[in-house]
């Protein structure tokens, strides 16, 4: 049996960490991520680098002789086309955001009482739907953003429960 080494340390922390990362991002891709899973993905892929790039160092010759390998060269290169393209701007999005999201911000900066009649609810109404999510009205000047922050996640949660509410709680 093998004594468990430093060296040793590298493989273990790719295949685990790309675990992470595959599992996550597949979950993201179809909005079914929860509790962490974002946050894991995110901060946790470092981890997958990190053990990428110690297990490449610890097979550095193994590593150069895929930049002689016509095939390997071929798949790298895909792979970097993509990487390139997918810096290019995609029509239909503003600012690298998609265009729904601008009638979102819009209605999470109004006021409230301009909030109200859009979802079909009158002040007091209102006031109690977000008081029922947690959300404590002080003064009708204020924003759903200002509420809730600029959080856009968040902002379309609550506008979308909002939504399906009741006309009156």
């Amino acid at each position: 049996m093998t004594a468990f080494s430093f060296k040793t340390a590298a493989t273990p922390i790719v295949i685990g960490s790309f675990a992470l990362t595959a599992v996550t991002g597949v979950l993201m891709f179809f909005h079914l991520d929860s509790g962490l899973n974002k946050v894991a993905h995110e901060w946790l892929s470092w981890a997958f680098l990190a053990g990428a790039l110690w297990h490449i160092s610890i097979n550095w010759k193994s590593f150069c002789r895929y930049w002689q390998q016509p095939p390997a060269l071929i798949i790298i290169a895909l792979f970097a086309v993509v990487l390139a393209a997918s810096f290019v701007p995609i029509k239909g999005k503003a600012d690298g955001k998609p265009q729904f999201m601008a009638p979102i911000h819009a209605m999470a900066r109004a006021p409230l009482p301009t909030l109200a009649p859009v979802l079909g609810m009158d002040m007091p109404t209102l006031r109690a739907h977000l008081h029922s999510q947690g959300i404590e009205v002080q003064s009708d000047t204020q924003s759903l953003e200002a509420l809730v922050g600029s959080d856009a996640r968040r902002q379309v949660d609550v506008l979308a429960k909002l939504t399906r509410a009741p006309a009156r709680p």
